[in-house]
Formats: C-alpha cells, sequence, structure tokens
C-alpha cells in the first residue's frame, strides 16, 4: 500500500489537466536551465545585494561593462540577454548611483557609449570576488571531467542557438 508521500510523489507527478500527454515539464532543458540559472542569480544576489545595493540586472550589466566596455545599451541587451526595458532601467539606476558614465558614440551622436565610472569600477572590482567564490562552491560538486563536459555542453547550445536565431 502507498504511503501518503508516495501518493503525493505520484500526484505531484501525473499530468495536470489540460496537460499535454507525453511532456514533462521538469525533464524539459530550456525550463531546467531557467530555473537553475534563476536559482543561481537569486543565491548570489544574497551574497552582494546588501552590501552593493545592486539588483540582479544592475549586477549584469556592470558585469558586462566591466568586462567589454565602452558598450551602447543594446550591446548590453546582445550580452546579457535582457530586454530593452530592464537594461534601460538598470543603466537608469546605475548612472543615478554614479557607477556608470555615458558619453556620446564618437559615429552616432544619437547613440551613447556606456562604461564603468571609478566607483563603478571599484563595486565590480569588489563584486568579482564574490562571484568567483560561487562558482568555485557550485563546481566542486563536479569533477574536472565533468566541468569540461558542462563547459563544452554550453558552447554547443550557445551555437546551435546563434544557427536557430539566423546569427
Amino acid at each position: 500500500m502507498p504511503t501518503s508521500t508516495e501518493n503525493k510523489a505520484t500526484a505531484a507527478s501525473a499530468p495536470r489537466e489540460g496537460a499535454r500527454e507525453g511532456f514533462s515539464l521538469g525533464a524539459f532543458l530550456p525550463y531546467r536551465l531557467s530555473v537553475t540559472t534563476n536559482r543561481i542569480s537569486r543565491a548570489f544576489a544574497r551574497r552582494y545585494s546588501a552590501r552593493f545595493g545592486l539588483s540582479i540586472p544592475e549586477w549584469r550589466v556592470l558585469a558586462v561593462l566591466g568586462s567589454f566596455a565602452p558598450l551602447s545599451s543594446n550591446e548590453i541587451c546582445e550580452r546579457t540577454a535582457m530586454d530593452k526595458a530592464k537594461v534601460s532601467r538598470a543603466v537608469a539606476l546605475l548612472t543615478g548611483k554614479g557607477l556608470v558614465d555615458r558619453a556620446p558614440h564618437p559615429q552616432d551622436q544619437r547613440l551613447l557609449r556606456l562604461s564603468l565610472s571609478a566607483a563603478g569600477r571599484r563595486s565590480f572590482e569588489a563584486v568579482v570576488p564574490i562571484a568567483e567564490r560561487l562558482e568555485d562552491e557550485l563546481t566542486a560538486e563536479l569533477s574536472d571531467r565533468e566541468r569540461a563536459v558542462l563547459d563544452r555542453c554550453l558552447e554547443r547550445l550557445g551555437a546551435a542557438l546563434d544557427r536557430l536565431e539566423g546569427r
């Protein structure tokens, strides 16, 4: 006779009314990747947000500018896969905090080139070790071989997306 725990597990894994037969959201790769990356982002944010006053989108913009500046807002969107509105809000907040500088684009005055201010650079450099520690903690669960396989798989998935998106 099944226990109440087994009944709950069976009920939770059973297709719901209106669900497509044979489709398992829990096994659907895009869903699993999204949930995992969101959990990692939240775990990381808990480590830096209170100390540095940064939201997840603000950190992503700061990180991309710290690594690739100067960039336009559109280039930040491309590098972060964040939508334009989220990037715009993050840039406005970071500019208001004195962490991002704006300058006219040398070839197109309608565009702005964004880069880290001196304070933004200090914040970026202070958060990076926190990011590296989290990465070390997460990847400690993987062997060197598993980490190499994961890296290759992510590269191949990225290349497949580039092909699907016509890049």
